[in-house]
């Protein structure tokens, strides 16, 4: 059984034009793919590398599986490497590569759409989320055929209100007429939260930490200038992107395209999905 844990970072909210001081530039919805059988190493190993780096974070004499409860936030993550502290940029730096690492070793694959918005430009809401939650799905179960497997996915819960549909759309999919959708993953996205889930929490940290900052730096610089667009997110590109670019899972569908991996959706520029991986600032 394998299990694809989904979260989202940024906003739908529009940018406005001009951009205001809030406005978040970048909508990302990731998904990591775990196999169960890694959960018993991954868990305690996540939950030690979080009491290392973050020990105020935990009563001395509290329970280790209680370290599930506290969460350490991707946004907060960026947010101290992107500063001028060295030693907020060394720990964060060294925790994030230390899961980045955890990852890695414990094959976990990542598939996100990324949405750069445009500027004074609308978003559909329920399009954009449903639409992403649909292309992962099919990436989840295309991998799942390539590791004759099957699975079900945890996503992080929102509201009734924003669950609903998206759990709907794939419904209409999963239960057509012809279900051809989806035939290896075993029932509708369910939503947990992140404080329980230690895949939510990694899938949070990879996607807040690592790539809406490496999008933004990359689509971002230089069009929209306000708080969530720093020159700091330099050093989270140039210190992970090609760890990034490691677990990426990407397959060729019957027309040969490409699909799944880091697929971006640039509304300022139409640039490709493939700029992140071009012109690496160096550390």
């Amino acid at each position: 059984m394998h299990i694809a844990y989904i979260d989202d970072a940024g906003d739908l909210g529009a940018v406005a034009n001009p951009p205001q001081h809030n406005d978040q530039p970048v909508f990302a919805l990731t998904t990591l793919l775990v196999n169960q059988t890694r959960l018993s190493a991954l868990v305690p190993e996540f939950l030690q590398i979080k009491r290392r780096y973050f020990p105020g974070l935990f009563p001395p004499a509290s329970r280790f599986l209680g370290a599930i409860l506290r969460e350490v936030k991707g946004a907060d993550i960026r947010r101290d490497i992107a500063s001028d502290s060295r030693n907020k940029v060394r720990q964060a730096t060294r925790f994030l590569s230390e899961i980045v690492d955890l990852c890695i070793r414990s094959d976990i694959k990542l598939v996100s759409k990324v949405f750069v918005k445009g500027i004074g430009q609308q978003n559909d809401h329920t399009a954009v989320y449903t639409s992403a939650c649909q292309s992962l799905f099919k990436s989840f179960d295309h991998y799942l055929s390539t590791v004759d497997d099957v699975g079900f996915c945890i996503a992080d819960s929102r509201t009734k209100g924003l669950n609903v549909p998206a759990a709907h759309s794939i419904f209409t999919q999963m239960f057509s007429v012809r279900r051809v959708h989806y035939p290896r993953i075993m029932e509708l996205p369910t939503f947990g939260h992140s404080d329980n889930h230690a895949g939510v929490q990694l899938c949070d940290l990879l996607s807040s930490a690592v790539i809406v900052p490496v999008a933004v730096h990359t689509y971002c610089t230089g069009h929209i200038v306000n708080v969530h667009v720093q020159a700091g997110y330099s050093k989270i590109r140039a210190g992970f992107t090609t760890r990034l670019k490691q677990f990426l899972y990407r397959y060729q569908d019957s027309q040969q395209i490409w699909r799944g991996g880091l697929t971006v959706s640039d509304a300022i520029l139409q640039r490709p999905s493939s700029e992140i991986f071009r012109n690496v600032p160096t550390v």
